[in-house]
């Protein structure tokens, strides 16, 4: 079975907006400034943004106010060839650990992972039906350590839900992930140890892999 070229069908999709004459609308969410720079950089080019700041799963709540307030900075100072705007939902931690209650102990990447990102990318979908937005994507695809083609298949599945278009992507093809670590540098940002969830800290992974060889 041939492997879905993710950033071809993405090429395929801006090639005919750019023949058109056309700068379509995307509903972009984001987990990290890091992870969004270079997606931001590259869709800025085609795109008119709206950065969606929804992630319920990151703990504590500094963390996620941090997160947040570097993704605003970034922002700020990145230049745009077309508006980048941002909305955030409201924090509500007990969303995620209700959701993934009995998955605390999956390794990274397993079923525990995959309703997170259902979660996320559902509300994503929704927002962008609610924005009117042409399109909606996330920035998880960029990490080396996120499975593009889940992710993909979970915002396909959703869009056609909640009856908006999906935009695929693998941002870490192209050097993405390489270009997102010389932005960090640039702009200086807080890069995090951990995706996110208090169940992928190293603290909490150096635990369960103890309790594991015991």
């Amino acid at each position: 079975m041939n492997k879905i070229n993710y950033q071809r069908l993405l090429d395929g999709i801006i090639d005919k907006h750019q023949k058109n004459g056309e700068v379509p609308t995307l509903l972009l969410h984001v987990c990290c400034a890091p992870c969004s720079s270079y997606c931001l950089e590259y869709l800025s080019e085609f795109f008119r943004i709206t950065v969606f700041y929804y992630n319920p799963n990151i703990s504590l709540k500094e963390e996620y106010f941090h997160r947040l307030e570097e993704e605003k900075r970034l922002i700020s100072e990145m230049p745009f060839a077309n508006p980048v705007t941002i909305t955030e939902s409201v924090y509500d931690s007990k969303e995620f650990f209700d959701l993934v209650k009995g998955l605390e102990n999956e390794p990274e990447g397993g079923k525990r992972c995959e309703k997170c990102f259902r979660l996320r990318l559902s509300a994503s979908a929704q927002k962008a039906k609610e924005l009117g937005a042409d399109y909606f994507t996330t920035t998880l695809t960029i990490s080396p350590l996120k499975n593009a083609a889940l992710l993909n298949q979970i915002g396909e599945e959703e869009a056609a839900k909640h009856g908006v278009s999906w935009l695929p992507s693998d941002f870490k093809k192209r050097e993405g992930y390489k270009r997102s670590i010389q932005l960090s540098a640039q702009h200086n940002l807080y890069r995090q140890n951990y995706c996110g969830c208090i169940f992928s800290t190293p603290s909490f992974l150096s635990r369960a892999d103890s309790s594991a060889r015991n």
